[in-house]
C-alpha cells in the first residue's frame, strides 16, 4: 500500500480524526500532508547520552496530537510556526546535520508526519546517513504507526506523562493516554531492544522521559513504578524537573507555579527506593525558558 494513502483518511494517532490531509484538511494535529519544520539545528539540552560533543541534530516538527496545556513548544505544537518542506528537503536536512557533527538525528514530535519522515529517512540513508535516528515523541501513539518506523529508528525517546486518566484528560484532552502509551512503549522496546552504548553515547534503545508536574507527585510515582517493574534495566528513565509555568497555564492555577525542590526530591527518592539505576535526574535550577529554542526556521531552508 502507498503510505501516502494513509493520509486520505487519517487514523495515524489515537485521535482517529478521519480527515483527508492530502486534500488539505487538518485534524487534531493541525497539519496537512507536507512535513512542517520549525527548526533544524544542533541542540545541547538533551540528556548527556544524546548530545555528544556538539549536540543532538534536532528537527522540530510543527503540530501535535496531544496539545498539552503546559506545552513548552506552544507556537509549533499549535501549528502556528514552521515551514512546509518536501521529502527531498527533509532528507537533505538530515545529511546537513550529520555534516555539522550531530551526535544523532533527533525527530521531535513527528508522530503525525511519520509518512514523509519514513520516506525522508530512507532517502537520506541511501545518500549516506549513518547517524543513529532518535524518535522523540509524547508517547500518545499507535503501535501500528510506530511499526512503520521499524528498521529506520534506533532510539525511541518517548514521554510517559500520566498514570491518571483524570490528569491526562484535564491537561492533554486524552483520558486514554495511559493505555496508548503502554502499547506504544511495548512496540518501541520490541523494535530496538535493550539500551546499547558506545562509550557514553546511546546508540540504540529506549529512553523514557517523565516530567514531574506541580502537585502530581503521587502520579509520578505510579508512572515510575510501572516503568521499572515492567521493563527493569531494558530501558533508561529520565526524571525531569524542568517544568516551566508559561502564560497559557493561567487558566490552570495548580500548574501556574514551579515545581518545588521538595516535590522533585520525593519523586527521585522514590525512584531510588524502587531500585531504578538506569536513568537521569536534573540537578539545580532546571526550570527555565532557556530549554526552549527559538523556532525561527533555522536550518530549514537550503543555505
Amino acid at each position: 500500500m502507498d503510505d501516502w494513502k494513509l493520509l486520505e483518511d487519517c487514523t495515524l494517532c489515537p485521535r482517529n480524526c478521519h480527515v483527508n490531509r492530502l486534500a488539505g484538511q487538518q485534524g487534531y494535529c493541525r497539519q496537512t500532508w507536507a512535513p512542517m519544520v520549525a527548526r533544524a539545528a544542533l541542540h545541547p539540552w538533551e540528556e548527556p547520552c544524546l548530545c555528544g560533543e556538539r549536540g543532538s541534530g534536532t528537527v522540530f516538527f510543527s503540530g501535535c496530537s496531544l496539545g498539552c496545556v503546559y506545552c513548552q513548544n506552544w507556537d509549533i505544537s499549535r501549528g502556528e510556526r514552521g515551514r512546509a518542506i518536501t521529502v527531498e528537503r527533509l532528507a537533505e536536512i538530515f545529511l546537513e546535520l550529520q555534516a555539522q557533527g550531530a551526535a544523532n538525528i533527533n525527530l521531535v514530535t513527528g508522530d503525525h508526519h511519520v509518512v514523509p519522515i519514513c520516506q525522508g529517512l530512507r532517502l537520506a540513508k541511501e545518500r549516506g546517513l549513518t547517524l543513529p535516528v532518535v524518535f522523540n515523541c509524547g508517547g500518545y501513539a499507535k503501535a501500528s504507526t510506530l511499526a512503520m518506523l521499524r528498521g529506520l529508528v534506533d532510539i525511541y525517546l518517548p514521554d510517559f506523562k500520566y498514570w491518571s486518566p483524570q490528569l491526562a484528560g484535564r491537561y492533554s484532552n486524552a483520558p486514554d493516554y495511559r493505555r496508548w502509551a503502554q502499547r506504544a512503549l511495548e512496540e518501541m522496546v520490541r523494535q530496538v531492544g535493550p539500551c546499547q552504548f558506545e562509550g557514553d553515547q546511546l546508540i540504540r534503545g529506549v529512553l523514557v522521559r517523565h516530567l514531574v508536574l506541580p502537585g502530581c507527585v503521587a502520579d509520578s510515582k505510579k508512572v515510575l513504578y510501572f516503568l521499572h517493574h515492567t521493563y527493569g534495566s531494558q530501558i533508561y528513565i529520565s526524571i525531569m524537573s524542568q517544568y516551566t509555568p508559561l502564560p497559557w497555564v493561567q487558566g490552570y492555577p495548580e500548574l501556574d507555579r514551579h515545581l518545588t525542590p521538595a516535590e522533585y526530591d520525593q519523586v527521585v527518592q522514590f525512584a531510588l527506593y524502587q531500585g531504578i539505576e538506569n536513568g537521569f535526574v536534573q540537578e539545580g535550577e532546571a526550570a527555565s525558558e532557556s530549554f526552549i529554542p527559538p523556532f525561527d526556521e533555522t536550518g530549514v531552508l537550503p543555505q
